[in-house]
C-alpha cells in the first residue's frame, strides 16, 4: 500500500538544439521534491518533435541517454521520457521514438512508440515498437506509452490475471506527449476515458511552447484517479509539480466497482 511520489516537468523544448534542452531539463531538475519516485519528461524532449532523425538520433549509449543515466543517479529517481534512437543491422539503419525508463542505478528499460503519426508522417521516418512495457515501482505497475498511442484503447487495455490477489496488469497508465493545441480536446477526453475503462490512476504529460513547424503545444498535462476524476490538470505554462498517487483508493476503487471482472479476453496480434 506504498504510496507513489511523481514529479511532472511540463517544459517548452528548444527545436532540435540538444546541448540547450539538456542543460534547461538539468536546471529544472533542481526544483524537482526531494523523494519524487518518478521524474516523467515530455516526449522527444531532447529535440522537439521532429522527422529530422538521421541527424538528430543517437544509440542507447549516445548522449541523451547517458544524461539520463548522471540525473537519475544525481537525484536518486527514475526518469522516463523520448528521445530519437539508432539502431543498426547489417547495413541497414532504423530510428524509433525511444521511451527511456532510467533507474537511479543506472539500469534501463525502454517502449518503442507503437502507433505513428502518419498525419505529420511519423510512419515515414521511424520503425514502430513491438511490444509493450509495464514496469515496477514500490509495488506499483505503470503501463508506458507516448502521445499517439492514446488514441488506441486496445493497446492501453487492462487483461485480467487468475491472481485474485493482483487481478489487473498495471495501476498506472503513463502517457509522454507532444500533443498540439489543435487537438486538446482529444487529450483531455482521451485520458479521462483510459482511466476510466481501465480502472487505474492516468499521468499524461505535455510540452508547451511552439516548436520549429509553428505548431503550439498548449500543456495541460494531467494527472487523474481511477474513476477518471481530475486530481491535478497545469495550464499552458512551463512547470514542475508533484502529486503522491494513493494506493488504498485504487484498490477501494477495484473492490467497490468491480467491473474489471466483466472484461472481455483478448489477444493483440502485432
Amino acid at each position: 500500500m506504498t504510496p507513489l511520489r511523481i514529479s511532472l516537468v511540463q517544459s517548452v523544448i528548444h527545436w532540435e538544439d540538444k546541448p540547450a534542452n539538456l542543460d534547461m531539463f538539468r536546471k529544472k531538475m533542481e526544483d524537482v521534491p526531494e523523494k519524487t519516485a518518478l521524474i516523467i519528461l515530455p516526449e522527444m524532449f531532447s529535440t522537439g518533435f521532429t522527422m529530422n532523425n538521421i541527424s538528430l538520433a543517437e544509440t542507447n549509449q549516445g548522449t541523451t541517454v547517458e544524461w539520463m543515466r548522471q540525473t537519475a543517479a544525481a537525484k536518486g529517481a527514475i526518469i522516463t521520457g523520448s528521445f530519437i534512437a539508432k539502431e543498426t543491422q547489417g547495413s541497414e539503419s532504423f530510428y524509433y521514438n525511444r521511451l527511456i525508463w532510467m533507474l537511479p542505478t543506472g539500469e534501463f528499460g525502454y517502449y518503442d512508440k507503437r502507433h505513428l503519426f502518419a498525419f505529420a508522417k511519423e510512419d515515414q521516418y521511424y520503425s514502430p515498437g513491438r511490444k509493450r512495457l509495464i514496469t515496477s515501482v514500490n509495488g506499483w505497475r505503470i503501463n508506458v506509452q507516448i502521445c499517439y498511442d492514446l488514441r488506441f484503447p486496445v493497446w492501453a487495455r487492462q487483461t485480467v490475471k487468475r491472481d485474485p490477489a493482483s487481478p489487473l496488469e498495471y495501476d498506472l497508465l503513463l502517457v509522454t506527449a507532444n500533443w498540439p493545441s489543435a487537438r486538446i480536446h482529444a487529450w483531455r477526453t482521451l485520458l479521462q476515458a483510459r482511466a476510466i475503462e481501465n480502472q487505474c490512476y492516468v499521468i499524461g504529460l505535455n510540452r508547451t511552447g511552439r516548436d520549429g513547424n509553428g505548431i503550439q503545444y498548449p500543456g495541460e498535462s494531467m494527472v487523474l484517479g481511477p474513476l477518471g476524476e481530475i486530481i491535478q490538470h497545469l495550464g499552458p505554462d512551463e512547470s514542475i509539480s508533484s502529486h503522491i498517487l494513493d494506493r488504498e483508493k485504487l484498490e477501494e476503487v477495484r473492490k467497490t466497482f468491480p467491473f474489471w471482472r466483466d472484461a472481455d479476453t483478448f489477444q493483440i496480434q502485432l
